[in-house]
């Protein structure tokens, strides 16, 4: 967290936080899903003086972020994911709590995935020892590479405990390579889905955060091990360093809204 001068609040641009962010992280020439909605969701007067860094924008951690003091809410998904809807309910609620408390939402999801330096996936690679300046960009999505992949040698079981001590929380692993990891994959969120995928590129050894039933036993019929280690805990990284940098290149306070989905 950054600090204060005193007692005193120090106040930014919201303009030039959200300039300074989609420059940065190239926001609008990464592809993304519809919802995904990119970018500043929703203002606030114009001024910030802290901002909260949260994984997932729904109405708990909304209603935490003003807890904490926040008129910036820094979030990996965002208000959008599923389409047009009315503004009705939680919904209603949770934009109502936002323009009440003066609360902006900045929403970041692939470019702050892919990214090389606040990326979830290239932090990862680092909480696990790994340089991420030896890695390669993989998994494209859209033709844009979102993961990382690099040429390890490693004992399958001591990456999994280096990927628990990572995430600080539980991983499955799916032991369905070889014992000795050399050529690693990382894709946070939800990406087992393309295991298929992942085994043709010649990964042996597949990290992420979750994926459909299905893709443990593919998993193992294709010869690839793969671990779990969650959506959420996989996508804390990126929201963290963000809001981090933002705290320092601005000079304002920030805070972390740790609201685990349990996935």
């Amino acid at each position: 967290m950054a600090p204060r001068g005193g007692d005193d609040w120090l106040m930014a641009s919201l303009k030039e936080i959200v300039a300074h962010v989609n420059a940065l992280l190239s926001t609008f020439e990464v592809p993304d899903y519809s919802g995904a909605l990119n970018g500043l969701q929703v203002e606030n007067s114009g001024e910030v003086t802290r901002i909260a860094a949260a994984v997932d924008a729904h109405l708990p951690v909304v209603e935490k972020a003003i807890a904490a003091g926040a008129d910036l809410l820094l979030v990996h998904h965002g208000i959008f994911w599923s389409g047009q809807q009315p503004l009705t309910g939680p919904l209603h609620r949770k934009l109502k709590l936002a323009f009440d408390h003066n609360l902006a939402i900045l929403s970041q999801h692939l470019p702050l995935d892919a990214h090389s330096d606040f990326g979830n996936n290239a932090l990862l690679a680092r909480a696990l020892g790994l340089d991420s300046n030896q890695g390669k960009p993989a998994f494209p999505y859209k033709g844009f590479p979102i993961g990382w992949r690099f040429e390890v040698e490693m004992d399958r079981d001591t990456l999994a405990r280096r990927l628990g001590d990572a995430v600080n929380g539980p991983v499955q692993l799916c032991p369905g390579g070889p014992q000795t990891v050399r050529r690693l994959g990382i894709c946070s969120g939800g990406a087992g889905g393309e295991i298929a995928a992942v085994a043709a590129s010649g990964i042996d050894t597949f990290i992420t955060g979750e994926g459909p039933h299905w893709s443990y036993t593919s998993a193992e019929e294709l010869g690839v091990n793969l671990l779990y280690a969650g959506h959420y805990a996989t996508e804390t990284f990126g929201v963290k360093a963000l809001a981090e940098h933002l705290a320092e290149e601005f000079a304002i306070d920030w805070v972390f809204i740790d609201h685990p989905t349990g996935r």
